[in-house]
């Protein structure tokens, strides 16, 4: 079934089955699309700077042990509240993905470190 369109004069503001559009796109039921494209800025490539502070994993725990979510991660709560921003939560999800990778990399070191380290052990 066809739903209705209107453009509201003075807002520029375009609703799709809905009379009331509160931004310049507002639909009212689901969007199907085989691409989409967004465009943001400050993508998290700074997390693999000398400069960037990562969290021990002992800070990261305590942070989720008492949030109940990722640090820099909106609550459910919030995203049931306020909805869901996709550029932004992509951006922050691959910060939280290159975090990790930090972590892998530095576990893999301890590992490597604790394999030399017994090996040297078993050889005495």
């Amino acid at each position: 079934a066809f739903s209705q369109t209107n453009t509201f004069p003075g807002t520029g503001n375009v609703g799709i089955g809905t009379s009331n559009p509160q931004s310049k796109l507002v639909v009212a039921g689901t969007i199907t699309a085989q691409r989409m494209k967004v465009t943001i800025t400050g993508w998290p490539d700074y997390v693999f700077h000398e400069s960037y502070s990562l969290p021990s994993l002992q800070q990261l725990e305590e942070y989720v042990n008492r949030n109940k979510h990722l640090p820099g991660i909106c609550s459910a709560k919030e995203i049931e509240k306020d909805g869901l921003d996709l550029g932004e939560v992509n951006k922050q999800l691959l910060q939280k993905i290159e975090e990790l990778t930090l972590y892998i990399i530095q576990q893999q070191k301890e590992i490597t470190d604790l394999n030399r380290r017994l090996q040297k052990v078993e050889l005495q």
